[in-house]
């Protein structure tokens, strides 16, 4: 078997295991990942427009406006008032910088736990991979 083919059979077996322990995680705080991506996202990167946030996150509008609504009903999200009006920007509540700093602290504990005999320095390398990797990808929907 090719290097590459058993690095892209190693990413797929980790992808449903570590998406299904981060909800489990993140269930105990009524809370799934979707939601979670866009708390991590508004909270290191501030307000955002829908759009953006869809291309952040690779998915349909449509989706990213059901997450959103969920999140605002739960007094996580609020809009930010812009001069186009057929924009719709988002960002956290004070509620929603204080959930997502409470969640994190749950998060930071079970990605260290799995990250456990991983040097900091391979981390980074594997960051360095996976960027590469969404970048590639990210050309062919251009």
């Amino acid at each position: 078997m090719e290097t590459f083919q058993r690095f892209f059979h190693q990413l797929v077996l980790l992808y449903r295991p570590f998406e299904n322990r981060l909800n489990t995680e993140l269930s105990k705080h009524h809370l799934y990942r979707a939601q979670w991506s866009i708390l991590y996202y508004l909270y290191n990167d501030g307000s955002v427009t829908l759009v953006e946030l869809s291309h952040y996150l690779g998915v349909e509008k449509p989706t990213v406006t059901r997450t959103i609504a969920k999140l605002e009903d739960m007094g996580y999200l609020e809009p930010v008032p812009t001069k186009d009006k057929r924009e719709k920007r988002m960002q956290l509540t004070d509620t929603g910088r204080k959930v997502y700093q409470e969640v994190r602290v749950a998060i930071d504990e079970f990605e260290q736990e799995i990250l456990n005999g991983i040097s900091e320095e391979e981390q980074l390398k594997g960051i360095r991979v996976m960027s590469e990797i969404r970048k590639n990808l990210m050309k062919g929907e251009l």
